[in-house]
This record gives C-alpha cells, sequence and structure tokens, in this order.
C-alpha cells in the first residue's frame, strides 16, 4: 500500500506500508493492503506505519484518512 501523511506544513510520511494503525474518532482500526474504501476522522494519538523493514510512529491531534484502491490519503494537524 501507498501511504501520504500530509501536514499543512509539510509530507510527514511517503512510503509503502503492510498495514497503518489509526486514532479514530470512535476507536483505533487497522488498515491492510486490499482494504475497503473508507473516509474517517482521527482524533488524538498516534499513527503507526509498518513495512517490512520498520515502525514508523506519529503522534497527531486531529486528522482525517481517505483509504481506496491501496492508496492511503492522511490529512493531520500535530
Amino acid at each position: 500500500m501507498n501511504v501520504s501523511i500530509l501536514s499543512p506544513l509539510k509530507t510527514l510520511f511517503q512510503g509503502e506500508a503492510t498495514s497503518v494503525n489509526l486514532p479514530g474518532k470512535i476507536g483505533a482500526f487497522t488498515v491492510l493492503e486490499n482494504h475497503a474504501p473508507i473516509v474517517s476522522t482521527l482524533d488524538k494519538g498516534v499513527i503507526t506505519i509498518t513495512n517490512k523493514e520498520e515502525n514508523t510512529e506519529i503522534e497527531i491531534v486531529s486528522g482525517f484518512v481517505e483509504v481506496h484502491d491501496n492508496e492511503i490519503t492522511i490529512c493531520v494537524e500535530q
């Protein structure tokens, strides 16, 4: 999956992932390959991006995510 995490000031992450854990407004959830299309708001918490080599964690205050055709776009405020 291709993941882009954007803030108003810069791109925080751009790359491939095998899973992405997100702090949703009504509870945390995980996006895996071939996930159904979704748009969701995000709450304060940590986004964890997992790939074959490492985990990347990004703390956020709020945001939203769009998942479609293994493309994940996340807009956040830190």
